[in-house]
């Protein structure tokens, strides 16, 4: 008889049971870890960019407008070793690096990027206010709709490197919106608006099957490569860096960071420019505009993102004159959006007219 009265297969029962009791604290302090994100404009100035290229994608080395002339496989800082990891997995430990290097080397594939210059190469019915006016205006769909910020960041990646291989009448233009912002949806979305949402954005001008043919033609004129890095991708890794020096996370920074990227998509002369350009130009103009008489580009952000102040200058001249007004004052959607509470109005913070040209001088190394 066993011990106790307990036969060994009861033993070994409760053992177990006492196993598991023991286990089961551990288990519920771990939480689900989360990913999220929260969150008619004439274009007179702009400026067509010169020179050009496109087509088919060749084996050669080309100098991309806003290229780094500092190494893209630049040196790991603190932040890439582990400083802001659970924020992004592309940031994280001794991955960092080489998934940047990676993201880099896509940006400058030439069937990721479209034409600096395809209005005046391409297009026969369209101008530059009216990119304006169309982006300007999926802007509000996108807030209308709650779409994830990278939603509208691909939408309109895949609406230049359409148009740079496909002439398209201005008043197919919506079309192609609502069309590039359903795969994108698809893409980036756990539950991405129906057909029947984004024709309703239209007055139902298009039927669905001008909107399932339109997306098909766009499918096919991006051979289906549809995951490029887009501006938030590298905003967000510069952003972390940015916040050095605040002991707590500075929101305002982080939202005008995301207001100013936002602002850049509004404008042609800003295609030209590679999206970690824009997102290191955005980043460098927000740490000014938040503290003007301090340096805005510090040599961890040099050597975080490769850029030196000397490659941005012209993207932040740019974008500056667009927080300002001075370009595409009219276009209202991104800034009525950030003067809301909840982005901290950063619309309406004052920023100087003028950047000062000692701040384009490299920092020191």
């Amino acid at each position: 008889m066993a011990e106790n009265g307990r036969t060994p297969a009861a033993k070994k029962r409760a053992a177990d049971a006492t196993a598991d009791a023991e286990q089961e604290p551990a288990a519920a302090s771990r939480k689900r870890a989360a990913l999220g994100d929260i969150t008619n404009l004439p274009n007179p100035t702009a400026v067509p960019a010169k020179g050009g290229g496109g087509g088919t994608a060749k084996k050669t080395k080309v100098k991309v407008v806003g290229e780094s002339t500092a190494a893209a496989s630049a040196p790991s800082t603190a932040a890439e070793e582990g400083g802001d990891r659970g924020v992004d997995p592309s940031t994280c430990g001794a991955y960092g690096p080489d998934i940047f290097r990676y993201l880099r080397n896509m940006e400058m594939e030439l069937k990721r990027r479209p034409l600096p210059d395809y209005i005046e190469k391409v297009q026969n019915d369209m101008s530059p206010n009216m990119r304006g006016i169309l982006v300007d205006w999926m802007v509000g769909v996108a807030e209308k709709y709650q779409l994830v910020s990278d939603t509208l960041y691909r939408s309109i990646s895949y609406i230049d490197r359409f148009l740079s291989s496909n002439a398209l009448c201005s008043q197919k233009l919506k079309l192609l919106g609502v069309s590039a912002m359903l795969i994108s949806s698809k893409y980036e979305e756990v539950e991405p608006p129906h057909i029947k949402d984004f024709r309703y954005m239209t007055d139902d001008s298009y039927t669905k099957e001008e909107v399932v043919q339109m997306e098909e033609d766009i499918l096919k004129a991006l051979d289906f490569e549809l995951g490029n890095p887009t501006i938030r991708t590298f905003l967000r890794r510069f952003s972390t860096v940015a916040q050095e020096g605040h002991k707590t996370m500075n929101l305002k920074l982080e939202f005008l960071g995301y207001y100013l990227a936002e602002l850049s998509l509004l404008d042609y002369a800003c295609v030209k420019f590679l999206p970690s350009v824009v997102a290191a130009s955005v980043t460098c103009l927000a740490r000014f505009i938040v503290q003007p008489n301090t340096h805005p580009w510090t040599s961890s952000l040099q050597r975080y993102s490769g850029y030196t102040m000397k490659d941005l200058k012209e993207s932040v001249q740019i974008i500056h004159d667009l927080y300002l007004g001075r370009r595409g004052g009219s276009l209202q959607a991104v800034r009525e959006k950030y003067k809301q509470h909840k982005f901290k109005w950063v619309a309406v913070m004052p920023s100087p007219p003028d950047i000062p040209a000692s701040y384009f001088k490299d920092v020191n190394k």
